[in-house]
């Protein structure tokens, strides 16, 4: 641990380095890592340029209602510590053959984005930001500020974002990519004004927040084929968990469905996709699922071959 920034309130901003000073793997933009947090596994977005760095940034916000991650951050980590951080992974990567893209920002979901901005500066895209965020909670828009310069428009009123998102969908030329990443309810919003605006969904890019935006879901069960078992999965409780509490253990690390570690082959039933991982390729063939965070469909047995 290099440097610790509290300067934005309820966000942690963190810059890593390895022990010996040595360069760390490059990384696409919108590339996360995760983070053994006092023993739970999270990912965090990388908000650095990812061209041979010499340190890893991410940005935490805290959430006293989540797993726990987040506080062991906040409350527990000083300079000089040393903590576990896993190979830079990409699930929201940019469209390098687009020339122009809209990239929209709610809350900490400033994170990614800010690495794609640096992006298409470095490679002079064309770009528009816009970020949204609850007033005096605004990480990065020193940075935001600097490299967007007039492509960008800040937003503290949900009505001015939305009115605002409107004419800016509208009014994109053909072959604009759109990247937004924040809350469940900002994400809905963006999708329904592209949809009006009548983008193609090949150009909209999203990364939602991770499992503490989902809901408990409904219960269900999995049967394990070559053990024939059948483990139920109640409301609130992962398939992940209810797998671990009857002994059978499956590889995992985030725990919040993007970084692919866990993912699980499904021999019958119909997967509720909830992750951030799977492509829709993936996810449209029902033959996989990430159990950390994705669950049956109502009235669905899953049956996995274990």
């Amino acid at each position: 641990m290099r440097v610790i920034d509290d300067s934005v309130p309820t966000i942690r901003s963190l810059t890593l380095a390895a022990d010996d000073g040595r360069r760390l793997p490059g990384f696409v933009p919108g590339s996360h890592v995760v983070i053994d947090a006092g023993g739970r596994s999270n990912a965090y977005s990388l908000t650095g340029d990812g061209i041979a760095p010499s340190e890893y940034r991410i940005s935490v916000l805290r959430v006293d209602g989540g797993h726990g991650g987040s506080r062991w951050i906040h409350d527990m980590l000083g300079p000089g510590d040393t903590v576990t951080v896993s190979l830079p992974r990409s699930a929201f990567a940019p469209v390098a053959r687009a020339r122009r893209h809209v990239l929209i920002a709610g809350g900490i979901g400033v994170t990614p984005i800010l690495s794609h901005l640096r992006s298409a500066r470095r490679w002079n895209r064309e770009v528009r930001v816009f970020y949204t965020h609850r007033p005096g909670v605004g990480a990065h828009l020193d940075e935001m500020t600097e490299l967007a310069g007039g492509d960008l428009a800040v937003f503290t009123s949900r009505e001015e974002f939305c009115a605002a998102l409107d004419v800016e969908l509208a009014r994109q030329p053909f072959g604009t990519h759109l990247y937004a990443c924040g809350p469940a309810g900002m994400i809905d919003r963006v999708h329904a004004a592209a949809s009006a605006a009548y983008w193609p969904a090949s150009r909209v890019h999203v990364e939602r927040f991770g499992i503490d935006a989902l809901d408990a879901g409904e219960p269900f069960r999995v049967h394990l084929r070559e053990s024939q078992r059948t483990i139920d999965v109640p409301s609130g409780t992962s398939m992940l968990e209810a797998l671990e509490r009857n002994g059978i253990a499956i590889r995992n690390r985030c725990r919040q469905g993007v970084c692919g570690e866990c993912v699980t082959p499904v021999s019958a039933g119909v997967p509720t996709h909830r992750d951030l991982y799977l492509s829709d390729e993936d996810k449209n063939s029902g033959a996989v699922i990430m159990p950390c965070v994705s669950r049956a469909a109502c009235d669905t047995t899953l049956e996995v071959p274990r």
